[in-house]
């Protein structure tokens, strides 16, 4: 056994932990079908948003861990569930309006708003195909329209009249009494309208495989459940889903946690095996409130991607997943930050703590090595000291700091800077709020400027950072963190700042002190 498979059996990654359920899955007998299949689950009623990416994300970080434990090839599926009917019209579509008559209506069948594709179910599969294809997912599509069209369905949901009695007995009990008397497995879609109708079976056949209704006139109708004109409810769905694919591993949002055992007895019902299963917490928005794709609500994967790094974001998905996280656009800083300290922990730890690295995970154990010599949080202070309206003015304080860098030798640096730009003008400068400084801190302001105009030391982070702390000290601050607050609120115009020596570095010695000169003018007051 190589080392690397010796310790990714005994990682704490969670990774590595779900991955090695899969190992034991098929310890004894590989799968019959030659792979391990991996799924992940989209409901297209709304555009993709970025819970979405983190559930492919997510799911691929594990079937990578198993990779690396086992030489059994493996497959990512995204199944988006088109055929579904849309039960209300999305917030965030242009003319929404025009929507209303088609609710109910399969997402297939649904017309685009946005007036690109067939439908509106293919316009959001497009977005979710185009959001995964940036980030080089490798997957294969797969439309529940062209499934139960196509007649790849067409066996289990034959099987599923068969079993029509144990399936509803498992659904039965997880209802409430007055749905209980007019709830089918069976979904049919109306020859007339067009609509998925949730009706009840006045018969199910299962010589001729076909379901007896009355349509929305009231007429009987018997249709086969073949050939996408029946699909099955979302519960049963999702179980016999499982068994027609033979999917061996799923991972899916708390909300659908009390469902597990109804999939789990579905599946095995239609004579399939119930997958491995990963429950993760849900994203939150600014307020705390669930993300959802109808209402628009957290962010997007294009508007992270305006402020920071593709891999950036991923970092952000790879962090502690049974944990609920907010997921809004002050997360940004951090994950960036954070994502390249991990980078740069990398390079000297060994193959043990490299596979507890949350870039192994991210990069498939080949991380690339990070350009960030100036931290994101330090470039987003500087952009706000300097009011830098585009990535060259920042590169002209970058210059000082490190001399040796460059926009082509240090590209990452380079697209950091630009997205700090950005960031700066969308969600700092509006919150920016400066105050006068009280009778001791314009002293020991006034004696700070004194000592730099003297500087003779080295443009040193470090020795900058012992003179600050010096001049705290000495004009009585207690705590001192109450000194550096002083500078953030009254050179910065916010609450929290970098460490202010390196900041004195990047910034400049003489652009330091007329930054304290301005505030302490009153230039930066409003009036």
């Amino acid at each position: 056994m190589s080392e690397l498979r010796e310790l990714a059996l005994k990682s704490k990654a969670w990774p590595f932990e779900e991955a090695r359920k899969l190992v034991k899955r098929f310890a004894k007998h590989p799968p019959e079908k030659g792979y391990v299949l991996f799924e992940t689950g989209y409901g297209p009623s709304g555009l993709p948003h970025i819970g979405t990416f983190g559930e492919v994300a997510r799911t691929t970080m594990v079937r990578r861990a198993f990779e690396a434990l086992s030489d059994i090839p493996t497959k990512l599926i995204c199944f988006s569930d088109d055929l579904d009917g849309m039960r209300k019209v999305p917030s965030n579509v242009p003319n929404p309006e025009k929507l209303q008559e088609h609710l109910q209506r399969p997402l297939s069948a649904v017309p685009d708003p946005f007036e690109e594709y067939d439908s509106f179910g293919d316009h959001n599969n497009a977005m979710l195909r185009r959001f995964l294809d940036t980030f080089g997912f490798d997957y294969e599509f797969y439309s529940a329209s062209v499934f139960y069209k196509s007649g790849q369905f067409n066996q289990i949901l034959l099987r599923a009249v068969e079993k029509y009695d144990e399936i509803m007995e498992v659904m039965l009990k997880s209802l409430r009494e007055e749905r209980r008397e007019t709830y089918s497995c069976f979904l049919p879609i109306s020859q007339k309208t067009g609509r998925v109708m949730y009706v009840p079976m006045k018969s199910v056949n299962a010589t001729d495989g076909t379901i007896t209704f009355d349509d929305e006139d009231g007429e009987e109708v018997t249709m086969s459940v073949t050939g996408g004109q029946v699909k099955l409810q979302w519960k049963p769905d999702f179980g016999a889903r499982w068994a027609a694919l033979d999917v061996d591993f799923e991972m899916y949002g708390k909300d659908h946690s009390t469902n597990t055992h109804i999939y789990d007895k579905i599946c095995r019902i239609l004579g399939g095996r119930a997958p491995e299963h990963f429950v993760y917490e849900m994203f939150l928005d600014e307020v705390g409130g669930k993300i959802s794709k109808s209402s628009g609500n957290g962010i997007s994967i294009d508007e992270w991607l305006t402020y920071a790094s593709s891999e950036s974001l991923s970092y952000f998905m790879y962090l502690k997943p049974k944990t609920a996280k907010r997921l809004h656009f002050d997360v940004i800083p951090k994950a960036v930050d954070e994502y390249h300290q991990h980078l740069r922990a990398f390079e000297g730890q060994d193959l043990k703590a490299r596979l507890n690295n949350p870039v192994w995970h991210i990069h498939r154990g080949q991380p690339p090595v990070s350009d960030m010599v100036v931290p994101f949080s330090m470039l987003l202070n500087l952009a706000s000291a300097s009011s830098a309206e585009n990535t060259e003015q920042m590169w002209g304080f970058i210059r000082k700091y490190a001399p040796d860098a460059t926009a082509q030798t240090h590209p990452g640096l380079d697209a950091a800077a630009g997205f700090a730009v950005r960031y700066f003008h969308d969600f700092v400068k509006p919150t920016k709020v400066y105050r006068a400084a009280n009778e001791q801190e314009r002293a020991a302001l006034v004696y700070l400027a004194e000592r730099l105009k003297t500087w003779d030391g080295a443009v040193d982070g470090d020795a900058l950072q012992s003179l600050v702390f010096a001049v705290g000290k000495e004009h009585g601050f207690d705590p001192l963190r109450a000194w550096f607050t002083a500078i953030y609120e009254v050179l910065l115009g916010a609450s929290q700042g970098p460490r202010f020596g390196g900041f004195i570095a990047l910034f400049g010695v003489p652009e330091t002190v007329a930054l304290i000169e301005k505030a302490l003018a009153g230039e930066f007051l409003d009036d």
